[in-house]
């Protein structure tokens, strides 16, 4: 077989990496840009950062604060009404200490125990705590880890097992209930049999069944049940949680004199620029004007592509207000079905476009904060009228229905797909059934009061 070569040209697309970095600041949010803004800082010495930004802290107090509280202790007639601005609450929930389920469990460790071993025994304990508050390790094997017998792993798990939260270290469901019930000296009658013997059926919702079982009345073993479930099922869960995140706005819309005005939320970025010193690359030596060019090659395309992402968030906000205007006039009742393809053909841009600018955005609205994403709705409308159907407005007519309904005698799905439908709403049982599940409502069986 004769060998030769041969020339073929042939075109692709590559995606530089100039062009990565300017699609993934399209995707960042406002607070990940300024992370990212640092990070190119600290390393690109042609970059300077203006760091003056209208996002700052203003004190809690003001002069005029200051001498309307002294005017305020001068009066021996009148009591001081506190004057600290609603900022006040905020900084201190900003304060508060969020501490895990092991750490609040060693605070009282150390005011329910003296015995060294039991102190040991103890810490080891609360160390095989799950998430929940529950310890999912048999005793017999906790006792020959700590070289215990299982009488004295058993006393301090009983100790323990009175510490806060109430129904914490226990082994399974039952016990965590049974825990929170004798603290609340109702441990008796109706109540002990049910945690005792019956908590699978009320998970299941067959309250009649359990009457029946112990000759009683159902509205009694509803009442019974009710009690039950005040109790918290994990004790532990609230705890060892990281602090809120405060979520800042991408952009603002704003109704300035009847006109629906976007404005792109930078005041908290840094504003970049080319450092002067770079610039007077004819005084440096051939290896250091190259090195020089390339960060400030790098420092230019950053600065571009920041703007081209404020320009493209604009420009997709504007189009989503002029697509959702009564949104903003009116509420979230009036969402109407708007699709990306839609809004990237009106202002030019591909799809993926769209999607990547409002991943991970915000806009602050006349009445709250909302996710850039909640404006793109499909239309599941299966009728031939124009009426628009989206799966919100569904969603708010099953829950009004729900809450309405005889709670001794709950709607079905297919007894709500039936008044969907006489509200022209044509959608299937599944759908009911899966938009119910969705919001949150068990089903009608689980729905049933006595």
């Amino acid at each position: 077989m004769k060998q030769s070569l041969s020339l073929n040209l042939k075109q692709k697309l590559l995606m530089t990496p100039k062009l990565q970095q300017s699609i993934n600041i399209l995707q960042l949010s406002s607070y990940e840009l300024s992370e990212l803004i640092e990070k190119e800082y600290m390393e690109n010495p042609a970059l300077e950062m203006d760091s003056s930004s209208s996002d700052e802290l203003e004190p809690v107090y003001n002069f005029d604060k200051a001498v309307e509280l002294m005017n305020y202790l001068n009066k021996d007639d009148e009591k001081p009404e506190p004057l600290a601005a609603d900022d006040d609450y905020k900084i201190k929930e900003l304060c508060q200490n969020y501490q895990s389920l092991e750490e609040i469990l060693l605070e009282q460790l150390d005011f329910s125990f003296n015995n060294a071993k039991e102190i040991k025994i103890a810490k080891y304990i609360i160390g095989l705590l799950d998430q929940n508050g529950y310890l999912r390790v048999d005793l017999q094997e906790i006792a020959s880890l700590v070289n215990a017998d299982i009488i004295s792993i058993e006393a301090v798990l009983n100790k323990i097992q009175t510490f806060e939260p109430i129904g914490v270290a226990a082994r399974n469901l039952q016990e965590c209930l049974k825990i929170q019930a004798e603290k609340a000296d109702i441990y008796t009658g109706l109540i002990k049999v049910i945690i005792d013997k019956h908590l699978e059926q009320v998970a299941e919702g067959k309250i009649k069944e359990i009457a029946i079982s112990e000759g009683k009345e159902p509205v009694e073993v509803q009442e019974a049940v009710d009690i039950i479930r005040c109790f918290n099922p994990k004790p532990g869960a609230s705890y060892g949680k990281s602090n809120p995140e405060y979520i800042r706005p991408d952009v603002v819309v704003k109704d300035i004199n009847g006109k629906l005005e976007v404005i792109v939320n930078d005041s908290g970025l840094p504003r970049l620029h080319i450092n002067k010193l770079c610039k007077r690359g004819n005084l440096l030596d051939v290896a250091s004007r190259k090195y020089i060019e390339q960060h400030v090659n790098s420092a230019i395309w950053l600065i571009r592509s920041i703007e081209q992402r404020h320009q493209t968030l604009l420009n997709v906000v504007n189009e989503i207000v002029r697509q959702q205007e009564a949104v903003f006039r009116k509420g979230i009742a009036y969402m109407k079905p708007l699709s990306m393809k839609t809004v990237a053909e009106n202002i030019g841009v591909h799809e993926s476009t769209v999607s990547r600018c409002v991943a991970n955005k915000y806009m602050e609205m006349p009445y709250g904060i909302i996710a850039l994403k909640k404006f793109f709705v499909a239309n599941i409308n299966k009728n031939d009228s124009d009426d628009a159907m989206i799966a919100d407005k569904v969603k708010a007519v099953i829950r009004d229905f729900i809450e309405k309904e005889d709670k001794q005698k709950p709607l079905s799905d297919q007894q709500l797909a039936n008044l969907l439908q006489e509200k022209n709403m044509k959608i299937s049982r599944r759908t009911v059934m899966k938009y119910r599940e969705q919001m949150g409502y068990p089903s009608s069986t689980k729905r049933k009061r006595y």
